[in-house]
């Protein structure tokens, strides 16, 4: 695996990896979460630089990123200027974005604040609105729980997921976190078609990954404060001029059948479904991410 550095971006230090030539088309891959990290993508990274200039961060406040302190000024808008100064400090004059999950509406704020900056955009199981993942995430749940012979936890849960009543996206948010968690060891069944298909993490320590992820979560909680990330970005989404390619796997709830929709209406989008997928195609299926990302960054 190759190792990152920290480099100084407006006054914080960001963890940032490359892999390839400077020389070739440059590719931002952002991750999910709200504070998830880059380290799952090195595989897919290492593969992608044989065609591209990778770039991978971990962002401001997340795992190997400088802290964010819980008083300290933090704000959405902070990844998204993160990410143009780094273009300027990386000397590059246009990039494409892989934006996975939480990633894809990072990929839509920062387009369309600064459109001349990006070439295409890639959206891995994106999304751009969490009310509507949140109501899919807590159908799938609940579905989980019926399995799991909860019946009661399951009608509340799908009943909380088809309510019309007024019920705010930071409620929602919560709840399908606490539902969520009562399916224990089955929770990832959530998000993967195979709970065996994953990442190799003993790279660092458990004591390290621990560090890493109350990081993460400051990183979150001051997000989730801020609440700007509980706006729907859906007109944002459809008023993007970029070539754009969503990506998702068949058994992904976080991209639901309305965001779908509403990317289909985009100018120039189209959507490739990865079978017996879940929700991270770039380690789930990385051959054919592979082969489908180069493929589309390569069309002229």
């Amino acid at each position: 695996m190759k190792q990152g550095n920290r480099i100084k971006i407006r006054r914080k230090e960001l963890y940032v990896e490359v892999y390839g030539s400077p020389e070739k088309a440059a590719v931002l891959y952002l991750h999910g979460g709200p504070g998830e990290s880059c380290y799952d993508f090195y595989e897919q990274a290492e593969k992608l630089a044989e065609a591209f200039f990778v770039v991978a961060i971990d962002q401001r406040g997340v795992c190997r990123s400088e802290e964010v302190q819980p008083g300290e000024g933090f704000s959405l808008d902070d990844i998204i200027e993160d990410c143009e100064a780094l273009r300027e400090h990386l000397n590059i004059r246009k990039w494409s974005l892989i934006g996975h999950s939480f990633g894809g509406f990072l990929s839509v704020l920062y387009a369309s604040e600064y459109p001349g900056s990006i070439q295409k955009i890639i959206f891995e199981g994106p999304t751009f609105d969490f009310e509507l993942t949140s109501r899919s995430l807590l159908r799938k749940t609940a579905l989980l729980l019926e399995q799991s012979s909860k019946h009661k936890q399951a009608k509340e849960c799908r009943a909380l997921a088809d309510t019309d009543k007024s019920v705010s996206n930071r409620e929602l948010t919560e709840k399908y976190m606490d539902y969520s968690d009562l399916l224990g060891n089955e929770r990832m069944r959530i998000y993967k078609f195979e709970l065996g298909s994953g990442v190799d993490y003993s790279i660092y320590s458990d004591e390290e990954w621990e560090t890493f992820y109350d990081r993460s979560e400051i990183h979150y909680e001051l997000l989730r404060k801020e609440g700007k990330i509980f706006r729907s970005l859906i007109t944002e989404l459809k008023e993007l001029p970029h070539t754009m390619l969503l990506l998702k796997g068949d058994c992904d709830p976080v991209p639901c059948s309305v965001q779908i929709s509403a990317f289909n209406e985009t100018k120039n989008g189209r959507v490739y479904t990865f079978h017996n997928c879940g929700h991270t195609p770039h380690y789930e299926s990385p051959e054919e991410f592979t082969e489908v990302v180069t493929r589309f960054l390569s069309e002229e």
